[in-house]
């Protein structure tokens, strides 16, 4: 079998079972040529399991029109907003808290989130998840 070209890599972030062929899946993949509603069954049926939250997805789409995707772990700040209950961050980070998360969260989403973050240290991704966290307005308490 011939190797195929890869054209295009389109990252997009999708509600886990529910991706509907309009935008944006419509949009970031109909200028490719791909069949948008092939994609959103093979997503809907991987991410199944998972709904409710959001799931990013790596598309990869090739010369010939087909594509491979891969699934990423939920972004970080939507895993803090979870564990704190939450349903936004602070408007004023700094001044005004949005809720808290215990150590013990932080690093059970640090270690959730370890194979799509640039290290493979969990010190350095319990920093990552924390960093993200004081942006977010959340307060991190000692068990």
């Amino acid at each position: 079998m011939a190797k195929r070209k890869i054209i295009a890599v389109v990252k997009i972030q999708l509600p886990a079972g529910q991706a509907t062929p309009a935008p944006p899946v419509g949009t970031a993949l109909g200028p490719h040529g791909v069949q948008t509603m092939e994609f959103c069954k093979q997503y809907n049926a991987a991410t199944e399991a998972q709904r409710g939250s959001i799931i990013p997805v790596e598309i990869s789409i090739y010369d010939d029109r087909s594509f491979t995707f891969i699934l990423k772990t939920p972004p970080t700040p939507a895993l803090l907003k979870q564990a704190a209950g939450i349903d936004k961050g602070s408007a004023t980070t700094g001044r005004a808290g949005a809720g808290s998360v215990t150590t013990a969260q932080v690093e059970e989403i640090a270690r959730l989130k370890l194979p799509d973050l640039n290290t493979s240290n969990i010190e350095s991704a319990v920093r990552q998840v924390v960093g993200t966290a004081r942006s977010l307005g959340i307060k991190i308490e000692s068990n």
